[in-house]
């Protein structure tokens, strides 16, 4: 989609929350993101210029806006995303069952390594640093 992961987050988040019914609001965008007022108008103005997202009138508050996001938004997002998937499960599918078994084993202790962090266990040094995918390879002899 050629967007920023900001955007990208804006616009998920916008499609989320219409899906569920409920209106977004700046604030809210802002909050969400964890960004300024100025950075959360600077990005609605991009995704407004873009096609993205469209400004309507609160539905109850004649001052407030809140923020939507296009159908050509939704329809963009499910085509590259979709797009993408199917690429990742070529990947996937490809994987021998060795390599699949290394893989799942490698994002787990990823995930348990980025939870440790998030909960407050500190952090846990690797045991053998690897400055490349190049250098693990060849330390593999792949």
């Amino acid at each position: 989609m050629r967007m920023g992961e900001t955007d990208l987050l804006a616009i998920r988040f916008l499609l989320k929350r219409e899906q569920e019914g409920r209106s977004v609001s700046p604030k809210d965008l802002a909050t969400h993101l964890g960004i300024s007022s100025a950075s959360t108008t600077v990005l609605i103005d991009r995704l407004v210029r873009s096609g993205h997202v469209e400004r309507r009138p609160h539905p109850t508050d004649r001052r407030a806006l809140v923020i939507a996001p296009t159908i050509a938004s939704d329809d963009e997002v499910r085509a590259t995303l979709g797009d993408m998937h199917r690429r990742m499960i070529q990947v996937a599918e490809g994987l021998e069952p060795d390599e699949a078994v290394t893989v799942l084993d490698f994002l787990e202790d990823m995930r348990t390594a980025v939870d440790s962090v998030r909960d407050g266990e500190g952090e846990q040094a690797p045991t053998a640093p690897v400055t490349s995918i190049d250098e693990a390879r060849s330390a593999s002899g792949s």
